[in-house]
Parts: C-alpha cells; sequence; structure tokens
C-alpha cells in the first residue's frame, strides 16, 4: 500500500487513491468507520464505499468526511505549486 505524505500536499487522480489515502489517514488517527459514521450520523456503508474507491459517492457527504478527518480539499492549476 501506498504512503502518503498529506503534510506537504498529495496528486490524487481516482477516487481509489482518494480512498486509500482517507482509510491510512482515518487509521493513522486510530478513529473507526463505526466512529466518523456516529459523529456524522451517516449509515457505516458509506465510508467503506468511500475506502473502497466507490466512484459514485455522494459528493457532500465526501467533503464532509474529509472535513471530519482533519483534511482539506486544494484545487491549483495543474503543475503550479
Amino acid at each position: 500500500m501506498k504512503t502518503w505524505n498529506v503534510q506537504s500536499g498529495v496528486t490524487i487522480k481516482s477516487t481509489q487513491e482518494l480512498g486509500n489515502l482517507l482509510k491510512e489517514v482515518r487509521k493513522s488517527s486510530k478513529i473507526t468507520q463505526a466512529t466518523i459514521s456516529g459523529m456524522a450520523n451517516w449509515g457505516g456503508r458509506f465510508i467503506g464505499d468511500v475506502e473502497n474507491g466507490k466512484p459514485t459517492v455522494r459528493a457532500q457527504m465526501l467533503f464532509d468526511l474529509i472535513g471530519w478527518l482533519g483534511l482539506e480539499i486544494v484545487i491549483r492549476k495543474k503543475g503550479s505549486q
């Protein structure tokens, strides 16, 4: 499994990569899927779908999950820093 360095920023090119990143951050923070589902009042299936790279997840719920994990999305032009 790829190790992500979220401190310096990462480039995500697929739902699978995003799912892997979020799963790694969640596990390294010692947060369970059940804990996030409970805090956000979601069913447990959503977290699993995201972590497995399901391409049709609901966007707002995805943004909420990213926030719960202490992350943010930054959009910039390709090749710029």
